[in-house]
């Protein structure tokens, strides 16, 4: 019995895969690339401010430690013994900005998250430029809404037609990118600004946390990121593949907090605690990049979408950069080694995906899991022209648009809550096939079938809706773990470990689920143009004046500050009065 599972087992690999809502660690056969064993941590969200999300770097931390501990107990259940672990990859959610103490370890802020929803205020504490901000031990992700005040400034900064960001990183400037959350960071808060002063600041993206401390922290850990997620911060020139002084003077981003940059595939570092102390860090790939490796979209113009808290469409564009004219971002696909060329791909971001089921099961409560969507949706088999556009944080691609909020639109009386279930799971859709549209319109050839992955690719409504609203097959592995697979991958393969070929023929072959259009194309149009009205309508809802950038007390209304004011005023002194003889 046990030859025989000895015979089975090549060398493993393992990933940590770190996203808004989870972490979890994944350990695979390089050989089969099976999954063997996995263990998974629910997240926190903090809500302090209306359109401010927050997770703490420190629980992201422990809950690496806890899902490798687990996964191992989980391995030696299964008689499969942890030394065959010979690396380990880490895949992250990007662009959520961290700031820390490289002498202590500390973080000095949270990491800024994905704002579906405020939630319970947490303490605040007050710099001395007066502003308030959450108390300091946390982290800044990536599509808090809290720096768009600070975009607009920057924008006025830009001359004219020559958008010197975008040619040199290939974003837009958006709230979305980690410089502008560094920028804000640096702004308001003070433990920040005291740090840089006296040179104890180091900024990172998850990775860069999550390696630096798993590799000895402030015992030597090393400080670093990879091609992808520097990318991400628009303080990267993609075609350089090195910080660009230019775009950090205009953010005014000290470079000595930044991280080196290193390929996706080697060597950055040992583990120096836990099971796997002394096993080598040796892939790091964004989470998105991580899934277009998983899926083996190595050949340009292959493309995958990748369904989580977001969705993420990316397509392969080769060795050279292809710049959007329709909202797309030009973003590092991978570099798979220190001389390995660098890949580039065009990416379209939904910004609320798999966020919207979280908000009907727990704003809306009409659901109380999220996989009861799937059975309230198959009820009616229909929105029965209702229309829910998630914009809760604004539109991104193609779109950009900040100012817009979330709709539910086309109501009758007979809508119910399987009609909402069912409209939450088409705008997914929708929203995948306006990327998709503006990609094929940027490339030129349009896709004849798209990969996907993701925890909603269970639900076999949501992929035959994408199906039938994109008129193309829409192709699903057996094995849904490629963002984590992605980054075991790159791990396996790098200089010095070399347990995992990346060569086409050493690719293992995957098992797909496919599934066909079942509606006519005309029918698939008529309720993509009207979700296009919808769009229309959810747009120019706020200003920055609103509550999500300005001082959110009653006191930010003159008027009735001055009503409240007098009111004190005249009660008081009907009090006096009262009391005189």
């Amino acid at each position: 019995m046990a030859a025989a599972k000895k015979a089975v087992l090549g060398p493993l690999v393992g990933a940590v895969d770190q996203g808004t809502s989870s972490t979890r660690f994944l350990v695979f056969n390089s050989k089969t690339a099976e999954l063997l064993s996995h263990h998974q941590v629910e997240i926190k969200q903090e809500f302090p401010r209306e359109g401010w999300v927050e997770q703490d770097p420190k629980e992201i931390l422990h809950s690496v430690y806890e899902c490798i501990e687990k996964t191992c107990e989980k391995l030696g259940q299964l008689n499969i013994d942890i030394s065959n672990i010979k690396a380990i990859g880490v895949s992250n959610q990007r662009e959520t900005t961290v700031v820390w103490d490289k002498l202590t370890g500390e973080p000095l802020y949270n990491a800024v998250a994905a704002p579906v929803s405020p939630g319970p205020s947490d303490p605040v504490a007050v710099v001395p430029s007066g502003s308030s901000v959450p108390a300091a031990g946390a982290a800044s992700v990536w599509l808090d809404l809290r720096t768009q005040s600070t975009v607009e400034s920057l924008s006025k900064r830009i001359p004219g037609n020559n958008n010197f960001v975008k040619s040199k990183t290939g974003l837009p400037l958006s709230t979305y990118f980690s410089a502008v959350k560094l920028r804000w960071l640096l702004d308001n808060v003070r433990k920040v600004q005291k740090a840089v002063e006296e040179d104890r600041a180091l900024f990172g993206t998850v990775d860069s946390w999550l390696i630096w401390s798993l590799t000895g922290g402030a015992s030597g850990g090393v400080h670093c990121t990879d091609v992808t997620n520097a990318s991400r911060t628009m303080l990267f020139n993609i075609h350089s593949l090195e910080w660009d002084k230019e775009l950090c003077e205009f953010f005014e981003i000290p470079m000595k907090i930044l991280p080196n940059v290193r390929s996706s595939s080697e060597i950055y570092g040992l583990m120096k605690a836990g099971a796997l102390e002394g096993v080598p860090i040796s892939g790091c790939l964004g989470d998105q990049s991580a899934a277009l490796v998983g899926q083996m979209c190595f050949q340009d113009g292959q493309a995958k979408n990748t369904y989580g808290t977001g969705c993420f469409l990316l397509c392969n564009t080769g060795r050279k950069c292809v710049f959007s004219e329709h909202g797309l971002l030009t973003t590092v696909a991978y570099k798979l080694g220190r001389d390995k060329p660098v890949y580039y791909a065009l990416e379209g971001s939904v910004a609320i995906a798999g966020a919207v089921i979280r908000w009907l099961r727990d704003n809306l409560g009409i659901i109380k899991t999220s996989e009861e969507i799937e059975k309230l949706a198959k009820e009616v088999g229909t929105s029965y022209g209702c229309y829910f556009v998630p914009a809760f944080s604004g539109l991104y691609a193609p779109y950009w648009e900040p100012s817009a909020r979330g709709i539910i639109c086309g109501l009758t009386q007979f809508t119910n809550k399987c009609h909402i279930a069912f409209a939450a799971l088409e705008a997914v859709c929708f929203q995948t096939r306006e990327i998709l549209d503006a990609m094929n319109r940027d490339c030129g050839i349009p896709l004849s079938h798209l990969q996907v992955d993701g925890g909603m690719t269970n639900n076999k409504i949501l992929m035959q809706l994408q199906a039938d609203i994109l008129y193309i097959p829409v192709v699903k592995p057996s094995m849904p773990e490629t963002t984590a697979l992605g980054a075991a991958m790159a791990a396996g393969a790098a200089e010095g470990v070399g347990v995992w070929s990346l060569e086409p023929e050493d690719l293992s072959a995957v098992t797909m689920e496919r599934f066909e259009p079942q509606i006519n194309a005309e029918e698939s149009e008529i309720r993509y143009s009207t979700w296009k009205k919808a769009v229309m309508k959810s747009m120019g809802w706020v200003t920055t004046q609103s509550s999500e950038s300005g001082d959110p007390s009653i006191f930010c209304s003159l008027p009735l500050g001055f009503f409240i004011v007098s009111s004190m005023v005249m009660l008081i002194g009907a009090r006096y009065l009262s009391g005189m003889p």
